[in-house]
């Protein structure tokens, strides 16, 4: 399984938010889509989603243009999660993560034990099986983002797209929703996310691609995608850097680098 896009471009009116991207992910690859606010990558992920059209270039998946894939097959293939999206109306979270598998369901048919084993997995993945009884409009804004999280992988698409799947969630649950990624990734899928902490994307993900003003500036492992000439051009900080006991190697944002005047194309 093969999700990308050749020499993407996304304009609104006079403004162009993607130049010229190109991307290509496999399965069990798990990829950061890193770089300042407003370089695109939301966006890239929703071209990828097939939720916007590219004003040139093609989006592709498995070498056929996605356009011409069907709905019903791209619903089971590929899933998604956006930062901010809402659920509409009040309902209970298990009923909200079962919406997960309606791609694999007939009309109007109720769950079989597929949808069933699938729905619990995605609730044991992320951690809310003691919400399963909880209404939407009680829950804190970290637990509705895991719960929206849960949704996504019931689907288990071959591809997942998750647009900042850790914000709001505190530190303990970021660390667990970047294994379950990296897990989910190295057991056959491949995952696209949309990151902000480095530290994080750098520990977990097999890639990072670094983006700035629409456009990709690197792809590569985290160590060489984030060095520092990039982080002060992209990103305007200097960083520490280490290695933990267990032997991994960690990144830091520490400070803005000297003369930094923020977010400049390399």
């Amino acid at each position: 399984m093969r999700l990308g896009v050749q020499g993407g471009v996304v304009r609104i009116g006079a403004r162009t938010i993607l130049d010229n991207v190109t991307l290509s992910v496999g399965a069990g690859e798990f990829v950061g889509l890193v770089g300042p606010n407003g370089a695109g990558k939301t966006t890239l992920l929703r071209l990828l989603a097939g939720l916007i059209v590219p004003s040139a270039g093609r989006v592709v998946l498995d070498g056929r243009p996605l356009g011409t894939v069907s709905r019903d097959e791209r619903a089971r293939r590929v899933a998604a999660f956006f930062h901010g999206a809402g659920i509409g109306w009040p309902m209970r979270v298990r009923e909200i993560v079962a919406l997960g598998r309606l791609p694999h369901r007939r009309a109007f048919a109720g769950e079989d034990a597929a949808d069933q084993a699938a729905i619990a997995r995605a609730m044991a993945l992320t951690q809310i099986g003691h919400l399963a009884d909880r209404v939407e409009p009680t829950l804190s804004s970290g637990e509705r983002m895991r719960v929206l999280l849960a949704r996504a992988l019931a689907v288990e698409a071959e591809m997942l797209l998750a647009d900042e799947p850790i914000t709001a969630l505190d530190p303990a649950h970021q660390l667990d929703a970047m294994a379950m990624l990296r897990t989910v990734s190295h057991a056959g899928a491949g995952v696209i996310a949309v990151l902000h902490d480095l530290t994080l994307a750098a520990r977990f993900c097999d890639r990072l691609v670094v983006m700035s003003e629409g456009r990709i500036v690197a792809d590569a492992p985290p160590a060489a995608a984030l060095d520092d000439g990039l982080l002060h051009r992209v990103f305007g900080v200097a960083a520490q850097r280490g290695t933990h006991a267990d032997g991994g190697a960690y990144i830091l944002p520490w400070a803005r680098s000297q003369q930094s005047t923020g977010e400049t194309r390399p």
